[in-house]
């Protein structure tokens, strides 16, 4: 890995030289080049508008990103994007210093989504679904302000899996958050490089560089949520049998339409025995 002062990037400064640190820092890099070699998300010349919530996971893409950029790995720009979303005490000035100190090309939005959803949304009723759809809207307005190609989230594997237990327990379907997707305009991708990274490992990266995480209050305010029960789920799992989170991760790259019972997916009106074959 980078081993000199000079060669790290601002957003690595004071990077523990651990042997610990190195082999996450390196197992992150490897595992996002497979994800965006693996779901075609290079684009030369492109632009990527990388969305910056002040969350463990947002921090990580955007580091991981500029590492695989100054390596050659990734020939797109990048700008950082945050949305102030209104939220009561949301700490405004924190990610527009941080961002500005490490020379990031940055956008700063001001959206008061907060107050759509407390007006829209009963009361003991979940905000998540309304607040992602105005959040979408508007990071798809900037990155066309932008000339942007695509809007690049920091979802990792595990959400990839609660996404899809939650539609397995809840919505009646098999589906998950691609890693890959086209908007519903189609002007626009949806790339989400962390899909192979454990939430674990975004943890430990950005506790280690210290970044100033900032907590998700109007979700993390209530209790009861669907993800967090289906998290709590996957923890006693993997609690039971440590590698089960990966184990069901490649299950889901690994879909088999005939064992399946969607005659959408797999002709099973059309299928036939051989001729003779009993």
């Amino acid at each position: 890995m980078l081993d000199q002062p000079d060669d790290i990037h601002a957003l690595f400064a004071g990077a523990p030289q651990t042997t610990e640190f190195k082999k996450l820092r390196k197992r992150l890099v490897r595992q996002t080049r497979e994800a965006i070699e693996q779901y075609g998300m290079i684009e030369e010349g492109g632009k990527w508008l990388v969305c910056l919530s002040g969350g463990k996971d947002s921090y990580t893409l955007l580091a991981v990103l500029y590492e695989l950029q100054w390596r050659g790995l990734l020939p797109v720009d990048i700008l950082a994007c945050n949305l102030d979303q209104g939220q009561p005490g949301f700490p405004a000035t924190v990610l527009p210093a941080f961002l500005e100190q490490r020379g990031v090309p940055h956008r700063i939005e001001y959206q008061d989504t907060y107050s759509i959803v407390m007006d829209k949304i009963p009361a003991g009723r979940t905000f998540c679904s309304l607040c992602s759809r105005l959040r979408r809207g508007h990071l798809y307005r900037i990155a066309r302000e932008e000339g942007c190609s695509a809007v690049v989230l920091g979802h990792h594997r595990d959400d990839i899996l609660e996404t899809f237990f939650m539609n397995l327990f809840h919505g009646g379907r098999l589906a998950t958050m691609p890693p890959k997707l086209v908007n519903e305009e189609g002007d626009l991708f949806l790339y989400r490089p962390l899909a192979h990274v454990a939430e674990a490992d975004c943890e430990k990266f950005a506790r280690a560089l210290d970044y100033p995480i900032i907590p998700c209050d109007l979700c993390g305010s209530q209790d009861g949520l669907q993800r967090q029960q289906v998290k709590q789920i996957l923890d006693g799992w993997e609690a039971n049998a440590p590698g089960r989170r990966q184990v069901m991760f490649r299950a889901l790259m690994n879909a088999r339409p005939s064992h399946l019972l969607d005659p959408n997916l797999f002709d099973f009106v059309g299928l036939m025995r051989e001729s003779g074959k009993f």
